[in-house]
């Protein structure tokens, strides 16, 4: 079967990537009111007209969630990884390669080890893809190795498919209200577990570790508990903080499969914009640019980091259904002041009266940076980690992050 009813659900990268390599097919899209064809050949038509009576197979976008009505109604549902990477054959979308595949998954940091990862092995032919940006369609299945971001809303969907070697950062509470609970977030986590064996391996948080599974597990708590078991001397690592344990991440992958340690090409690495920028205002005071801090987790890392200055820190946003009592748990004990924004800003003002914190309303990013620039001074830090995602006012976490440096460069 060439699969020729072929649904595509949501009109985005993942599934024009794959209808650009094997269609022309047919979207089904909550965005499209009228149906059209695209340049491509594509019929793209409203969510309401999907019929699975004519549709052999449907692919979902990651992120569409599992209540919505296309996923209820499909009958024949399969994930992106499941079509390029399952052991099942399923023409023309069966590789006729299939990659040694590194997955990389957790809470934070799986995009910056996954960039380290790629920078370390780019003389190896790696390629990087998946939630990273580029779809699985779009990569070449003729290179030696991918190195794979993978979201929870990927793992979601994926039942078949499995990594050669899986990477899991640490697991904190996010995506609460996509996956319905904590712990459905923790288990699509480390759903690939089962499908692992022996053989291949797996780097892991060490709650984890007891889990029955055939592969080699490598537990870890910290990252000198990674340092210690391959060897690497964290003090020719220039990356500190949470980016310490994504560098070791990145480096025990090239350890496991080229049996190699090079401090001088992991130092060479440059981390991307939004995650803990640091950058000065026209007085010289410090600012931080931590918007890709999208849950608690991520947000304490930063707070962590800054812990020995006063805090004037930026938060708010969507919270994605999380308990945002954890954060302010933390934050009783820091020299902070909370500038709330976005979606959850009554939450967050209620529990910052709760906890004692101070705080100022501001709504608005821009409000926020106005009245810290009132108080801040050369001995502060104002620090964007909001604890949440960007899009209830924002297109994504960097036009927030790009926003918040455009207004503090306005500052008179």
């Amino acid at each position: 079967m060439q699969h020729k009813r072929t649904s595509l659900f949501g009109y985005g990268i993942t599934t024009r990537a794959i209808a650009k390599a094997f269609g022309p097919f047919t979207f089904y899209d909550d965005h499209v009111h009228k149906p059209f064809t695209d340049d491509d050949g594509n019929r793209v038509r409203p969510t309401a007209e999907f019929d699975p009576r004519y549709s052999d197979l449907e692919i979902p976008s990651p992120g569409i969630p599992p209540e919505h009505p296309l996923i209820q109604k499909a009958g024949h549902l399969v994930s992106e990884y499941d079509l390029f990477l399952s052991p099942l054959s399923r023409p023309p979308f069966t590789p006729e390669a299939k990659p040694f595949t590194v997955w990389i998954t957790g809470t934070n940091g799986k995009t910056t080890t996954t960039q380290m990862l790629t920078h370390l092995l780019a003389d190896k032919g790696a390629l990087s893809g998946g939630n990273i940006g580029t779809p699985l369609a779009a990569l070449d299945t003729k290179a030696p190795l991918w190195v794979l971001e993978t979201s929870s809303f990927t793992l979601h969907y994926t039942h078949e498919a499995k990594p050669d070697l899986y990477v899991v950062l640490p697991i904190t509470p996010d995506h609460v209200s996509w996956h319905g609970s904590e712990q459905a977030y923790i288990d699509d986590k480390l759903k690939p577990l089962a499908q692992m064996r022996e053989g291949e391996t797996v780097l892991l948080p060490r709650a984890y570790a007891d889990i029955p599974m055939d592969a080699f597990v490598i537990p870890y708590d910290d990252a000198q508990d990674l340092a210690a078991f391959f060897g690497f001397d964290t003090e020719r690592i220039r990356f500190k903080g949470p980016f310490l344990l994504d560098a070791l991440l990145a480096m025990a992958v090239d350890r496991l499969l080229f049996d190699r340690i090079d401090y001088e090409k992991m130092n060479a690495f440059v981390l991307d914009p939004h995650r803990q920028e640091e950058f000065s205002d026209a007085q010289n005071r410090l600012w931080v640019n931590d918007t890709k801090a999208t849950n608690i987790d991520a947000a304490l890392a930063a707070v962590r980091r800054y812990a020995d200055r006063p805090i004037h820190l930026i938060v708010g946003g969507d919270d994605k259904g999380v308990d945002m009592v954890p954060l302010f748990e933390a934050l009783a004990d820091v020299d902070v002041t909370l500038y709330t924004i976005g979606s959850n800003q009554a939450k967050l003002d209620a529990l910052s009266e709760r906890f004692g914190i101070p705080f100022e309303s501001c709504g608005i990013l821009t409000e926020a940076v106005k009245r810290i620039a009132d108080v801040h001074t050369l001995e502060s830090v104002a620090l964007l980690s909001p604890a949440c995602a960007s899009l209830d006012q924002f297109p994504s976490y960097a036009v927030r992050g790009n926003t918040f440096k455009e207004a503090v460069a306005n500052l008179s």
